[in-house]
């Protein structure tokens, strides 16, 4: 019988290699589609690297929250374009071992409820899920944790207060004391404060802290009104001068990664292209701990199509067409029941799958109306393409992008556009592509992951330069990548235009003729890339570098 007094990992055995007791923060986690508190690449890491401390027996467990109304469901409006739904959850898997306590928001005390999920539940490390969503506290308090990433300011920071004090003073009450706090992005950093009165000592907080960062632009990281964020009692506190002097923020915007970098021994960027991204990015500031790189990787044995790769293996590829056949074939019946279009197994298939965002660039291959329209009538070279993903509810650019795609697929036969990108949807979307479609602006996508997901169910790679790309493609063999252009001497619009040219050139020279005329090329290709996806970027490798390179070092 597990305890909530002295809580321990409830495996039979720990592995040696990885005894260190760890409490890893993330603010969304995609464990299993059932459970949806995610919302996109980050979640999705997270569920993958909680999946793999599972499989490898680590002394560690997460910290996540338990989101009422997840992040939304997408649904359509009568013309088919985006509807954002608010529809409740409920979860009979999660288990309630009344553990409840309270920390403070906004100089308020406030109840917080953990709910567990047991290891052997969906064969992920355990994981602890917080809410504010209880009888005894006030309706404020209660909304917290209703929605991911709430648009609200204020209930946005008491959400990192939740998260990271939280979190910690649960490892407290369940007796679990952490030899190390990971935080998976900023969002818990509040944590630090909360260990300072713990230890009074900012050393011993830098002794059990590391930190990921996911963001390679400094703009994109969460900066709040200090003033805001010490009302929202955010510093535990901790008096406003001496926030200031712990963390080296003299300014009225609080910087939570650059806090963290100060806090943290040790940080590491998720691609080695964002490690050297992120070094020049922080490199200015002076006190910022050492940052290392450890690239993202996603869980084989969730993702994989097994079918797929015993096929690979064989001497003929008979097997292999087969599969990737029938797996086009079973996506295709979802295309076809929301959009009404049948599309063909046997015709080369784009698919552009992920979050919604301006610098994803979702209708690229779009804006060349003259070269979309020939793509799509090519009789020789016949072309499917699918759009999915979820925009944030308020960006409102992307809402824009997303309806400009769904108006545009109602003139073509051979175009759709899916709902509902979660867990389940995405790998049936990633075992329907040919081709993987991932057209971020550079240097923008710290690492992006879909495509290695992909690659584990028979997906080529068609990408450009960026995130975890250049450690994994090599141009014709295991995929297609648009050369890097001097990215950093251009405006956006040449940018672009240089990137849109060369997704042409590649597609109409190099994909088309191949999939067509050299099919047997081409599953070599197929099959080149599953394998290096699997032996380079599963992500029992990036869970043992956490413990080798954060961790243990």
């Amino acid at each position: 019988m597990t305890s909530f007094t002295n809580f321990k990992v409830p495996y039979n055995s720990i592995d040696e290699r990885y005894t260190k007791k760890a409490a890893y923060f993330s603010m969304e986690f995609a464990i299993h589609q059932p459970l949806k508190i995610y919302s996109g690449g980050l979640g999705f890491l997270a569920g993958s690297h909680m999946r793999s401390a599972y499989e490898l027996k680590q002394n560690l467990v997460g910290i996540g929250i338990l989101w009422k109304f997840g992040y939304y469901d997408q649904a359509r409006n009568q013309d088919q374009t985006l509807q954002v739904q608010w529809n409740e959850k409920i979860y009979n898997f999660l288990e309630d071992h009344n553990i409840k306590f309270q920390i403070n928001i906004h100089d308020h005390p406030v109840w917080v409820k953990a709910y567990y999920l047991n290891p052997e539940t969906f064969k992920s490390a355990p994981l602890f899920l917080l809410s504010t969503d209880l009888p005894e506290n006030d309706y404020i308090s209660q909304t917290i944790t209703h929605r991911l990433y709430d648009a609200n300011v204020a209930t946005k920071v008491a959400q990192f207060i939740l998260l990271g004090v939280g979190g910690a003073k649960l490892m407290d009450v369940i007796g679990f004391n952490p030899d190390v706090y990971h935080l998976n992005e900023a969002h818990g950093f509040s944590a630090a404060f909360y260990l300072y009165k713990k230890y009074g000592k900012k050393e011993e907080v830098k002794k059990r802290l590391v930190f990921t960062t996911h963001t390679p632009e400094e703009a994109g990281n969460e900066k709040h009104d200090i003033y805001l964020c010490e009302k929202m009692s955010y510093f535990c506190g901790i008096p406003l001068d001496e926030v200031r002097k712990l963390t080296g923020i003299t300014d009225d915007q609080f910087n939570h990664s650059l806090a963290a970098l100060r806090f943290s021994r040790k940080s590491n960027g998720v691609s080695e292209l964002h490690g050297h991204v992120s070094r020049a990015m922080w490199g200015k500031y002076e006190g910022i701990c050492p940052i290392i790189h450890i690239t993202n990787a996603q869980n084989w044995r969730y993702w994989a199509d097994k079918q797929l790769y015993a096929a690979a293996e064989e001497t003929t590829d008979d097997n292999l067409i087969d599969r990737k056949w029938f797996l086009k074939k079973r996506a295709f019946d979802v295309v076809a029941d929301q959009t009404g279009k049948l599309f063909d197994p046997n015709v080369l298939t784009i698919v552009w799958a992920r979050r919604f965002a301006g610098y994803k660039r979702a209708e690229l291959i779009t804006r060349d109306k003259h070269r979309f329209e020939a793509l799509l009538n090519n009789a020789k070279y016949p072309v499917q393409i699918i759009w999915a993903g979820k925009p944030y509810p308020v960006d409102y650019p992307a809402i824009s992008d997303f309806n400009y795609l769904v108006n545009l697929s109602k003139n073509y036969k051979n175009v759709a556009v899916c709902i509902g990108y979660e867990l389940s949807l995405s790998k049936r979307l990633k075992q329907a592509a040919d081709v993987w479609l991932n057209n971020p602006r550079v240097p923008r996508e710290a690492s992006g992951t879909s495509g290695m997901t992909a690659a584990m169910n028979g997906a080529v790679n068609f990408s450009t330069d960026d995130g975890w790309i250049p450690e994994f493609i090599y141009q014709g063999h295991n995929g297609f990548v648009i050369p890097k252009a001097d990215y950093a001497n251009m405006t956006v619009h040449d940018q672009d235009e240089y990137d849109l040219g060369k997704l042409y050139e590649i597609l109409e020279k190099d994909i088309l003729p191949l999939y067509y005329e050299r099919p047997e090329l081409w599953r070599q290709i197929m099959k080149n890339g599953m394998r290096d996806v699997r032996y380079r970027f599963e992500s029992a490798r990036m869970a043992d570098e956490y413990y080798r390179l954060m961790y243990n070092a």
